[in-house]
């Protein structure tokens, strides 16, 4: 698949490629030049990010991305889901924020959290 979707099809595209392990693609096909992201655990130009995307897909290949909202406005896209690192962990919801110019992802956010044992509400996380 040679072509680029719209930017909200991007973005949910870029997740998919890196939780299934092929972070260097994502990065080809989606990842403008001059690329930041916010994460406060690395550097936050493109490459400390994507090295830990590849570290983190060693770790846990068999994860899974179920996306469950996505929404886009302007050149912003929000993308909320659940992540499943591995059988025996906790689910996690996460949100992307992508920033996109034009079809390429030029900023980054992301926040996730651990799905408690014990849910309380009845309405869950998801």
């Amino acid at each position: 698949m040679n072509e680029i979707p719209p930017i909200k099809d991007a973005a949910t595209a870029f997740l998919q490629l890196v939780v299934s392990g092929n972070v260097q693609e994502a990065y080809n096909r989606f990842v403008g030049e001059g690329f930041r992201h916010h994460n406060p655990h690395f550097h936050g130009d493109a490459e400390s990010l994507r090295v830990a995307m590849d570290q983190d897909a060693r770790a846990n290949p068999d994860k899974v991305l179920e996306v469950q909202h996505a929404l886009h406005e302007g050149n912003l896209v929000m993308v909320h889901s659940r992540l499943r690192l591995r059988a025996q962990k906790q689910d996690m919801a996460v949100v992307h924020v992508f920033r996109f110019e034009g079809l390429r992802i030029m900023e980054l956010w992301d926040i996730g959290q651990f799905q408690p044992e014990h849910v309380v509400n009845e309405h869950g996380m998801f």
